[in-house]
């Protein structure tokens, strides 16, 4: 027991660099109380005790905020930043190292009985107001966006946003080496809008970057052509792109002192 709370607790350092200490950690984080709750009423839920059981949950979720139902399952080193408004459902399946911020559901949709919660794979990050609902899989390691809503499963790694919640995926390719280059003579990054930002006026900047990139790889066979057929050829000097021009389509960088977790409040 006393080995899973210091799981538990060096859990809460390893994801908030705002922890100072045990003591400050012990006695001031809803997330951890809830957890510890969860954990003592989901023994007395196993044991039959149904109506204990609830009855603790129930005074979880008043002093903390955060609603746990006794039958949920969940693994070591669960953390729970903030905590306010957090609700799992009565079949949630969690693995471990799973993160989730305040505002998260990991509900259901259907009054049947039997598996109507999700299951959230090992090392899992659900970001703020995020909700998660119906009996399937969230693989491991995967991102849930804030505010996202996920309705079928997710594959492992992926990352999720919008609503409803789809999949961002990242394309690999020859592409990614010819941005790299172009970046490189430019002299600035042209991508600092990532491929996985769900913007669309970022993406439609990117889209056009690409193909200024590929219009400016035939320029340049064609300056070389030239100069083949005529000696006496010179290319212009092209004007020099600036870094500070493309501020408004660069990612947001952290403010000092903040972690850059998602659904960070």
């Amino acid at each position: 027991m006393f080995e899973r709370l210091r799981e538990d607790v060096n859990s809460v350092f390893h994801r908030d660099p705002a922890a100072r200490n045990t003591f400050e950690v012990l006695t001031n984080y809803p997330g951890l109380h809830a957890l510890l709750l969860h954990r003592f009423s989901h023994w007395l839920w196993g044991l039959g005790l149904k109506w204990l059981a609830r009855t603790i949950s129930t005074l979880a979720r008043w002093f903390t905020g955060i609603e746990i139902h006794p039958g949920a399952s969940i693994g070591r080193r669960f953390f729970i930043d903030h905590g306010m408004g957090v609700v799992i459902g009565e079949t949630t399946v969690i693995g471990d190292d799973v993160t989730l911020y305040q505002g998260v559901t990991l509900g259901g949709t259907s009054w049947n009985k039997g598996k109507r919660h999700p299951t959230i794979g090992n090392g899992v990050v659900v970001g703020a107001g995020a909700k998660i609902l119906g009996p399937f899989e969230v693989g491991e390691g995967a991102k849930v966006g804030s505010n996202s809503v996920v309705t079928k499963a997710v594959p492992p790694g992926a990352t999720v946003v919008g609503i409803p919640g789809r999949v961002i995926v990242k394309r690999q390719g020859e592409d990614d080496v010819r941005r790299k280059q172009m970046e490189e003579r430019m002299g600035f990054d042209a991508y600092g809008v990532t491929e996985e930002m769900p913007d669309p006026v970022a993406r439609s900047v990117r889209a056009l970057l690409d193909h200024m990139h590929a219009v400016d790889d035939r320029i340049e066979i064609m300056c070389k052509a030239l100069r083949k057929v005529n000696a006496e050829y010179q290319n212009g000097e092209l004007p020099r792109l600036h870094d500070e021009d493309f501020d408004c389509v660069r990612d947001e960088p952290d403010e000092p002192g903040e972690s850059g977790e998602p659904g960070r409040g």
